[in-house]
């Protein structure tokens, strides 16, 4: 693995420990170069309550890895969680910089009804 790789890693590791600590539903987002992926996950970790990404139907015939996407992804996790009955979250942004399209899908996701 790569430097940068591996500091993101260190980064995500101690965030979900907090959150792990805390016991909260935790919204992770994960960000790669062509997609960007959102899941509610439970307080413990062993199930996933929602789930959106620009991989799903409604989605995937626009541009996939711009800050649109992302924002159309934040209002569809929302949108998916307030059905699953969550509204309350922790922010889990994977080690990665909140600014571009992780920033747009939180603000989004915010918008569409999620506290975090």
């Amino acid at each position: 693995m790569t430097d940068k790789k591996v500091t993101r890693l260190r980064r995500a590791r101690k965030a979900r420990l907090k959150m792990h600590e805390l016991e909260v539903v935790r919204l992770c987002v994960y960000r790669s170069s062509q997609h960007i992926y959102a899941q509610v996950i439970s307080a413990d970790g062993s199930k996933v309550l929602a789930s959106a990404s620009t991989l799903d139907k409604e989605l995937r015939d626009a541009a996939t890895g711009n800050i649109d996407a992302a924002k159309k992804v934040g209002l569809l996790i929302a949108e998916r969680a307030k059905v699953a009955g969550i509204t309350q979250v922790a922010f889990d942004r994977s080690g990665f910089k909140y600014h571009g399209r992780v920033q747009a899908l939180a603000d989004a996701a915010r918008e569409g009804g999620m506290e975090f």
